[in-house]
């Protein structure tokens, strides 16, 4: 979506796109402007609540069929299992997804790995193509006057064109760009609690051979989930941040968090955007 700034500044209705990696402060903006007449669209709930939401119980249910005192109360019917997820906990999602590598570590193998990782690729897709269809509801059955889509971190990855350009007619696409200092904090954090990510596959690929030739191992099964995720995530940090700026540069605008980090209000935030569109 092109407009000029004052375009922007004076359309009725304001249709936003997030794009960044997790951690750039894409949900903290989405809780001020909740409350200011914009409805939060977030791709992962969207992923979790619909697309992967029988994927996710099959899997808790999988787990708890391996203790006897539970299996007999889901045989039974004495007991069901369903998902609590939210906007703000998002915890199924990233337990379905998992980490590769030795199952007695809670490890999944390779072929699993990429079982989950597909699915996710194809549910996220969905999800983005949902938008237009949510903003009609945001507007017509909630009344709602604008719009965010909280993109997943990982909507960069999904090589799919279309999914861009239909983001791209109906929305204004906005990324976050992280500084160096957030960098280095993602990448500690990430350090410290390794969370499952998704990876394209080409280069989930190319980054397992030189993981396992690296550290001498023939096996999957080998690798330590936690290890394994701490050493691809710099990797994949900035194996993004090129998809991101391309995207940025063909079909929106950028921001960097510094400047988001300034945002305490929602006409902050417009101006923000305004900036951004002029700048470019």
């Amino acid at each position: 979506m092109e407009l000029s700034p004052q375009e922007f500044l004076d359309s009725a209705s304001k249709r936003i796109t997030l794009l960044g990696m997790s951690g750039v402060g894409k949900t903290r903006l989405a809780f001020i402007l909740r409350s200011q007449d914009w409805f939060h669209f977030s791709g992962d709930y969207r992923i979790g609540t619909h697309y992967l939401d029988e994927a996710i119980l099959d899997n808790i249910k999988m787990q708890a069929m391996q203790v006897p005192f539970l299996r007999d109360l889901l045989q039974s019917d004495s007991i069901y299992i369903c998902n609590n997820i939210t906007v703000d906990h998002l915890k199924p999602v990233s337990s379905f997804m998992g980490k590769l590598g030795n199952p007695d570590q809670g490890g999944l193998d390779l072929q699993e790995f990429k079982r989950r990782q597909h699915l996710h690729r194809d549910a996220e897709i969905a999800a983005m193509n949902d938008v237009p269809k949510f903003m009609h509801k945001a507007q017509e059955i909630y009344g709602y006057k604008h719009f965010l889509n909280d993109a997943g971190g990982s909507a960069c990855e999904l090589d799919d064109p279309e999914v861009l350009k239909k983001l791209a007619k109906n929305t204004l696409i906005l990324y976050i760009q992280a500084t160096k200092q957030d960098e280095e904090k993602l990448i500690e954090r990430a350090e410290k609690a390794p969370k499952p990510l998704f990876y394209r596959e080409a280069f989930l690929d190319k980054q397992l051979e030189r993981y396992m030739a690296d550290n001498n191992l023939k096996y999957v099964a080998l690798i330590n989930p936690d290890e394994f995720s701490r050493w691809i995530f710099p990797r994949l940090f900035h194996a993004r941040i090129p998809r991101y700026e391309n995207i940025a540069k063909e079909y929106g605008y950028t921001i960097t968090t510094d400047e988001l980090a300034q945002v305490k209000t929602e006409q902050d935030f417009v101006t923000l955007v305004a900036e951004a569109i002029a700048r470019k």
